[in-house]
């Protein structure tokens, strides 16, 4: 029940220690759980490697995307790693196993919000892609019908606004905590709103029978941000976890813990995911409540300065508050990780 992959040094060592902690938690089990392949783990500047996950209940064939920043680079890291070697490409078809992939096994989209980080490359590759929905919340609907697909910036894919609609993506409007089916079966989705510096982002909770896992957009933290939008979805969670339902996290911390909370516009950083999680810790039972749960630290923002290291840098700060027993991974693109 290791992540498999080509990951090397830190990363490798990471994710070996990841899969171990997983068994020994008692959380996952050998027949259930869900898979994730991770296409893009940043955030900001670092186009070809931007928020994207695939993810299925463990032994399903086909995968939701949360977030598309990066789609057909990130297949390709993944096919490199290997994580695609178990896929039968039928023989009659043109496609290579990443076009597969994309074409076939991607069911759906699941959108946070419309930042360019978290939908280029869904929009890059929407011409060659084929016809699939698009769950959102309906704010983050319009924002790609009215600023994305309208004809001005690209020709529109999706299924409402500026004609022609060409239908490609069809748009799924969720209700906030509304379960929704997707075309995985047994998996569903509830979205819950999120306050990304004023901008609607979103928390997906996927699940497929008990169990339970969630996928964070872009977020702030209810104390800066004055509400209390992460707490209703710890409230949600909460049951999850206490039952030891909830199989992981995956949720950002942008910067690390020198930024300061006026200049996060609307993100986390180690110091304010600590706090949030010791509210879900609270609210599913107290100490160690959340002990062995996986939280995959994503959407890091890329430096450009000489010798920088965001990632073990906030990984360090995370780890230096870590009185939870949560298990803190930073997530590399290509890598399969099973929750």
């Amino acid at each position: 029940m290791l992540p498999v992959g080509i990951e090397r040094t830190r990363a490798a060592c990471a994710a070996m220690l990841f899969g171990c902690l997983i068994l020994v938690s008692g959380r996952a089990h050998a027949d259930n759980g869900f898979d994730i392949v991770v296409l893009g783990a940043r955030g900001g500047i670092q186009d070809g490697n931007l928020s994207a996950y695939l993810v299925r209940p463990h032994g399903e064939g086909r995968y939701v995307a949360c977030d598309a920043g990066t789609l057909v680079p990130g297949l390709n890291a993944a096919d490199r790693a290997g994580d695609f070697a178990d896929l039968l490409v039928p023989p009659d078809t043109q496609d290579s196993r990443v076009g597969y992939v994309l074409h076939h096994e991607i069911a759906a989209y699941m959108i946070t919000h419309a930042h360019l980080d978290h939908v280029a490359g869904l929009v890059i590759a929407s011409p060659d892609d084929s016809a699939k929905p698009l769950y959102a919340l309906p704010s983050v609907i319009r924002s790609l019908s009215d600023n994305l697909f309208n004809w001005a910036v690209w020709p529109n894919f999706g299924s409402t606004g500026r004609a022609p609609v060409l239908g490609k993506f069809t748009y799924r409007p969720l209700t906030p905590a509304q379960p929704a089916a997707t075309p995985v079966p047994g998996l569903q989705v509830t979205a819950y709103p999120l306050d990304h510096g004023g901008v609607e982002s979103t928390a997906f909770v996927l699940s497929s029978g008990d169990d339970v896992m969630a996928f964070f957009g872009d977020t702030g933290a209810d104390r800066v941000q004055h509400s209390r939008r992460l707490e209703t979805v710890w409230r949600a969670l909460a049951g999850a976890a206490r039952h030891r339902h909830l199989r992981g996290l995956i949720i950002e911390s942008s910067y690390d813990d020198s930024q300061p909370d006026a200049t996060l516009f609307g993100h986390l950083k180690p110091e304010l995911l600590l706090e949030e999680l010791h509210t879900l810790e609270r609210l599913a039972g107290g100490h160690d409540a959340l002990k062995g749960l996986p939280v995959l630290v994503e959407h890091v923002k890329y430096s450009l300065k000489a010798n920088a290291d965001p990632q073990g840098r906030i990984l360090r700060q995370l780890e230096q508050g870590n009185d939870m027993g949560v298990v803190f991974v930073m997530p590399e693109q290509g890598q399969r990780v099973r929750f």
